[in-house]
């Protein structure tokens, strides 16, 4: 369930009419229900239940928007981060350090310095090279880094190929045959405290059979670690739950499936168990606000040509992504179009031959289920102005990032001296 819901015929973002804010902030804009965080958050939750002391840790990368962040903080949530630049995001936003694990397979030094300096929950090492620069840089501050391996379980998880991370073949983690001989390796190491284990098989995950097999074979890892000597406390499940962006599609498993099954997993395993839920959370809390430029003609169905692009939402050009399209005023008439916007790329498309609301020049629509690897994609190709981002709290809203307009993009330009005298 989500806060964005029609009201005498017009669709409203909690008690705010979207129009009111497209009138004000113009198009194209992001736009969050702080109602549906907190909901999100409270269901997942309550669906871990009965298991002691879980570290809900919200995927920064999904949506890093301090006022975002800000928001999960006060509902108690820690982050998963894969860069220093998370790290600093997320301790602004008022997420303490001993709630944050350090993700990815490119750490720098540098990041590990800083993450050891504010004192991270954990890291999670992805190779024995990383486990030998983590000790050296720990040794050198004099202080002992708390550790987990991620383990890659060999299982497909059943989703897009590009966000698929548990597979052999991937660049992600050690494969778990190795596992015993990495943590014999990184228990010799100076500045190095193991603690945990760590899986993610992947992202938009529908079905929770690969999920159950890749924590089976953590659970078993962890009872031979255990038989080797090692003290192992923690065990990160990753996130990756999908949620339903097709309403025509069967939907993801419900969180609380999700928790009965972790539940039934991991009763034996004497662990604080961690979660990195971030599409889970946010996902369906947003939408991208969109204006029709105008409908053109086509040789099977018409084009509607909004004023968003592929640089305000990359997932249907990057993944084939499907998003929800509903006009803000919708008369009631449906029709068949084409869904693109203005960027001169064929990829800029949103939708092909797509049953939806008739819209015309100068109606707005919305793109639902867009809190979520979105946003946070979005960039300035084409040299369009970057998307401002809106939250919504009841009937208050506010501008948490604003447009980035072309004249700051020129200005964050720099002109070497042997071009300014004909610039």
């Amino acid at each position: 369930m989500d806060h964005f819901q029609l009201r005498n015929g017009e669709l409203y973002c909690e008690d705010v009419p979207l129009a009111e804010i497209a009138e004000a902030v113009e198009t194209p804009a992001y736009i969050y229900s702080t109602a549906t965080l907190v909901r999100h958050v409270e269901v997942l939750q309550s669906a871990l239940h009965g298991i002691p002391n879980p570290l809900i840790a919200y995927a920064v990368k999904a949506n890093p928007n301090a006022a975002v962040l800000a928001t999960l903080a006060q509902l108690g949530l820690g982050a998963d981060v894969v860069s220093g630049g998370e790290i600093q995001r997320s301790l602004a936003a008022g997420i303490p350090a001993e709630k944050i694990v350090f993700s990815g397979v490119g750490k720098t030094e540098a990041e590990m310095r800083y993450a050891l300096e504010v004192g991270v929950f954990q890291f999670n090492l992805e190779s024995l090279d990383e486990a030998d620069t983590l000790s050296s840089v720990a040794t050198s501050t004099g202080v002992r880094a708390p550790v987990a391996f991620r383990v890659n379980p060999d299982v497909a998880a059943d989703t897009h190929a590009k966000i698929t991370t548990g597979v052999a073949e991937s660049k992600f983690g050690i494969a778990i045959d190795d596992a015993p001989a990495a943590y014999a390796h990184a228990s010799a190491l100076p500045g190095l405290s193991i603690q945990g284990v760590a899986v993610h098989i992947g992202s938009q995950l529908t079905n929770l059979a690969p999920l159950e097999q890749a924590f089976t074979k953590v659970g078993e890892l962890i009872a031979k670690l255990r038989s080797e000597g090692r003290d192992i406390r923690v065990a990160d499940l990753g996130g990756g739950l999908g949620v339903p962006y097709n309403p025509d599609l069967p939907h993801p498993p419900s969180p609380e499936d999700y928790g009965e099954m972790v539940r039934r997993i991991t009763r034996d395993w004497d662990v604080r168990l961690l979660f990195e839920p971030g599409r889970l959370i946010v996902g369906n809390a947003g939408v991208l606000l969109s204006r029709v430029v105008r409908v053109k003609p086509g040789a099977a169905h018409p084009f509607v040509i909004v004023d968003a692009a592929m640089n305000d939402l990359m997932r249907p050009a990057l993944y084939d992504a499907w998003h929800k399209i509903d006009a803000v005023r919708p008369t009631g008439e449906q029709w068949t179009a084409n869904v693109v916007g203005p960027v001169c790329e064929t990829g800029d498309t949103f939708a092909t031959a797509r049953k939806m609301d008739r819209t015309s020049a100068g109606d707005l629509v919305a793109f639902k289920t867009a809190g979520a690897y979105a946003a946070a994609m979005s960039s300035t190709y084409n040299s369009r102005p970057l998307t401002p981002e809106v939250l919504v709290d009841g009937s208050s809203w506010a501008i948490i990032r604003p447009r980035v307009g072309i004249e700051s993009l020129i200005a964050a330009d720099r002109i070497p001296d042997w071009l300014k005298a004909t610039a």
